[in-house]
């Protein structure tokens, strides 16, 4: 009963969203988003930091955002074998793997809203970057309904998790020793690790 209503309303949203020129042209770009938001090219990412900028007033940040990408990457995918949801139309993501085939909930919106959990509370950035990445998990999000990859409620329900995951992250948030000590072990370099309580 829920998930017919949910059907009917992201077909109904869709095609009301579709009849503004805006839309239409964020549809143009939905690719680039759903790349943008994609889990393994931010491990990727985040990894490949730790090495080539290696910096170790960042390790802190870099260690604690790849276990929370991990945790995400988890969580969904558990979630996703378990529901089993059937997306609104066949998969054509590249990436789609395992249960990633299925619908709910959606990682691409929980992970950019545990992205903008992490960077506003755990590791605030400035605030001149808090409205870009609010627009950009709003238009992953819409991206996702336009290219009928999940319903509303798969949304919704990501953005939920996603913050959920921010939470969780708080409590797990590892001290700065411990992150070089992993950095090190990651790295397979001797680092000083009586530097870090400085």
């Amino acid at each position: 009963m829920i998930l017919d209503i949910d059907k009917k309303v992201t077909k109904n949203f869709v095609k009301i969203v579709e009849n503004f020129m805006p839309m239409k042209q964020l549809k143009t770009h939905y690719t680039a988003l759903e790349i943008s938001c994609h889990g393994i090219p931010w491990i990727v990412l985040v990894l490949a930091s730790i090495w080539i900028i290696s910096n170790k007033n960042l390790y802190q940040m870099q260690i604690n955002l790849l276990i929370a990408l991990l945790l995400d990457i988890v969580i969904i995918g558990l979630l996703k074998a378990v529901t089993r949801r059937r997306r609104p139309a066949i998969n054509t993501d590249p990436f789609a793997m395992g249960p990633d085939k299925y619908s709910f909930p959606s990682g691409h919106a929980s992970r950019p809203m545990l992205l903008l959990y992490f960077f506003y509370y755990l590791w605030p950035v400035p605030v001149i970057c808090i409205p870009p990445l609010v627009a950009w998990l709003v238009a992953v999000a819409l991206s996702r309904l336009l290219m009928r990859r999940h319903y509303i409620l798969d949304i919704y329900a990501g953005l939920v998790i996603g913050y959920a995951e921010g939470i969780l992250m708080s409590i797990l948030y590892l001290e700065p020793g411990t992150c070089l000590y992993l950095v090190s072990w990651l790295t397979d370099v001797r680092m000083d690790i009586g530097d870090s309580a400085e």
